[in-house]
C-alpha cells in the first residue's frame, strides 16, 4: 500500500465513521437518557434514506430544501412513535425487556411498511456535489468530503446543545437522575420525546448523505444498526462523546483493515474490534464501571 493510498484510506474511514458516530450518537443518547435498547433505531437510518429519495428523485425538490424536510419529518416520526409506545411502557413494571419487544416489532413492522411503499428494488439519489479534490496525490471525491463536513457540523451543533443550552443541560440532568430533575421542574417526559426525535433526525441525516453512495433499501437500516451498536459498545453505552470517537474509531479500523484484506471482512473487523474492547475495557472506552 503507497503513503497516498493509506492516507486517502484513513480519509475514508474518517468520512465513513463520522456517519457511523451520528447513528450511534442517537442511539447513545435514547440510552443515557432513558436507559432504553432501540432496536428500531436502523429503521430510522432507513426512513431517512427512503424520505430524501422520495423528495429529491420523485418530486424534484432541491436537496437542499429536501434533506431539512426529511430531518424534521423524522424528528416528529420518532418524537410520534415514543409518545405512543414507550411513554407508556416506562410507567410499567419489567419496562426495560418491554421497550425491547416493541422496538423490536416497530423494527419489523417499519421494515414492512417501507416494502409495501417503496418496493424491494434498489433505490439512490444522485450526488449533491460532484467533482474530486487533489492534494499531495491524495484523491477525495467532494461528495465524501460534504459527508464529513455535514457530520462534523452536525457534531458541533449537539456538543452546543448538550453542553451549553437549557435543553441540554434538562437532558444532562434527567439522564442522570429523573426524580431529582423533575424535582427542580425538568419534566422528564417531554425530555424523553425530544430525545428520542433528536436520536431518529441523527439517523436521519446519516441516511440522507450516504443515499447518494449506498443504496437505499427497506432492510437497509438493520447494517447500520449493528454498526451503531459496536459503536456505543466501543465509546461506552450511554455517552454521547465516546459514540463519536467510536464511530471515528470503527470507521478507520475498517477501512484500513478492508484495504489490507478484502471487502468480506469489513463486518469481522468491526466485531472483532469490539470483542477486543470489551475484553480490555469492558464498559467502553468513555463508559463508567458502575
Amino acid at each position: 500500500m503507497t503513503f497516498s493510498l493509506f492516507i486517502e484510506q484513513i480519509i475514508n474511514g474518517l468520512i465513513i465513521g463520522s456517519m457511523y458516530a451520528l447513528v450511534g450518537s442517537g442511539i447513545a443518547l435514547i440510552y443515557g437518557t432513558m436507559r432504553v435498547l432501540n432496536l428500531a433505531h436502523g429503521e430510522f437510518y432507513m426512513l431517512g434514506g427512503y424520505l430524501v429519495f422520495f423528495l429529491v428523485v420523485t418530486c424534484g425538490v432541491p436537496a437542499y430544501l429536501a434533506i431539512p424536510i426529511a430531518l424534521l419529518a423524522a424528528f416528529l416520526l420518532g418524537a410520534l412513535i415514543q409518545r405512543l409506545t414507550i411513554h407508556y411502557l416506562l410507567q410499567r413494571e419489567g419496562w426495560a425487556f418491554s421497550t425491547i419487544a416493541v422496538t423490536l416489532g416497530l423494527s419489523i413492522f417499519l421494515q414492512n411498511s417501507a416494502l409495501l411503499l417503496f418496493g424491494e428494488n434498489v433505490q439512490s439519489v444522485p450526488y449533491y456535489v460532484t467533482g474530486i479534490v487533489e492534494f499531495a496525490g491524495v484523491r477525495i471525491p467532494m461528495q465524501r468530503l460534504l459527508i464529513l463536513g455535514v457530520a462534523i457540523l452536525t457534531i458541533a451543533v449537539m456538543t452546543y446543545v448538550l453542553k451549553a443550552t437549557r435543553l441540554g443541560w434538562a437532558i444532562r440532568a434527567t439522564s442522570q437522575d429523573r426524580d431529582a430533575a423533575a424535582v427542580v421542574g425538568i419534566p422528564a417526559s417531554r425530555i424523553y420525546l425530544i430525545t428520542f426525535g433528536i436520536a431518529a433526525a441523527l439517523g436521519a441525516i446519516a441516511a440522507a448523505m450516504m443515499a447518494p453512495i449506498y443504496a437505499i433499501t427497506p432492510w437497509s437500516g438493520l447494517p447500520i444498526l449493528f454498526k451503531g451498536f459496536v459503536v456505543v459498545i466501543l465509546g461506552g453505552l450511554g455517552s454521547f462523546p465516546g459514540a463519536i470517537v467510536g464511530g471515528l474509531l470503527l470507521g478507520v479500523v475498517e477501512a484500513v483493515g478492508v484495504q489490507l484484506t478484502s471487502t468480506e471482512w469489513r463486518d469481522v473487523i468491526a466485531f472483532a474490534l469490539m470483542i477486543a474492547v470489551i475484553w480490555v475495557r469492558p464498559w467502553g472506552l468513555f463508559g463508567s464501571k458502575s
